[in-house]
């Protein structure tokens, strides 16, 4: 299974823009689902998503792995916010629990701005190498370096944590089977429980993270790498006439989502 943060290649016209056009559009995107305040506006941000993963080729199933691990956090928030919210007609009332149609809808513009920024943020690392996203960060933020801003540094940690995310995602997987192997249970009794059948999940993996990092500095030291002075690059990537038009086409459907 296919975790955020990790690249699909596959051809197609998402693939091909610019990595800063895709940038600027998840920015706009994410502006502007905040300023959304009606179901009808995320429904139109979210067909605009669906028709940017159809373009994009990256199969339901791919894309469908990188909301997944995000529905738990989604539904306990949105239920939070349903169950204890004070404003709006009661709808059902349980005890000292509450139900009221504010809170329902308050619940669902929160579930929907969650999936829809994580949904835009996949979409992007999906079609953009970590290098690209990376490069093209940097060159978004290259004007702070007149403030001594260590662009290029942070550029890089970015994209290092970018390639740790599916490779600790994978490690987790073996752990946990090879836990499950030896007879360890994580969906059986309480909280508490479950929370100490991680144990054996946690630390091997955080050893393994720690030493991954060891070896990847080693790596980089070894072959000369002194942050972002004197460096340059394979490949400049060059900003198109045709790279606009996704900035362009998120700020449009974001106004019309703001504006229903």
């Amino acid at each position: 299974m296919r975790t955020l943060g990790q690249f699909y290649p596959v051809g197609s016209p998402l693939h091909d823009l610019d990595a800063r056009a895709k940038i600027l559009a998840v920015a706009v995107l994410a502006v502007g689902l905040f300023l959304v305040d009606s179901l009808i506006g995320f429904l139109v941000v979210g067909v605009a998503l669906a028709a940017c993963v159809a373009v994009s080729r990256v199969p339901t199933t791919v894309f469908s792995g990188f909301l997944r691990p995000v529905l738990p956090i989604v539904a306990a928030t949105a239920l939070f916010q349903a169950f204890f919210s004070r404003e709006g007609r009661i709808l059902v009332e349980w005890g000292f629990v509450e139900v009221r149609d504010e809170g329902l809808m308050l619940a669902a513009f929160l579930a929907s701005r969650i999936l829809l920024l994580v949904g835009a943020a996949g979409l992007l690392t999906a079609t953009t190498s970590p290098l690209a996203l990376a490069d093209g960060v940097e060159d978004l933020l290259s004007p702070l370096k007149k403030l001594r801003f260590p662009v290029h540094e942070v550029a890089m940690m970015m994209s290092i944590a970018l390639r740790f995310v599916p490779t600790l995602a994978e490690e987790a997987g073996r752990i946990t089977r090879a836990q499950a192997a030896r007879g360890a249970s994580f969906s059986e009794g309480g909280l508490w429980k479950r929370a100490r059948a991680m144990l054996p999940v946690l630390v091997p993996l955080t050893v393994g993270a720690f030493r991954r990092a060891d070896e990847l500095a080693e790596a980089m030291e070894s072959r000369g790498y002194r942050g972002g002075e004197g460096r340059t690059r394979y490949r400049e990537a060059r900003f198109g006439p045709g790279d606009w038009l996704a900035p362009v086409l998120a700020a449009v459907v974001m106004v019309v989502a703001v504006s229903l």
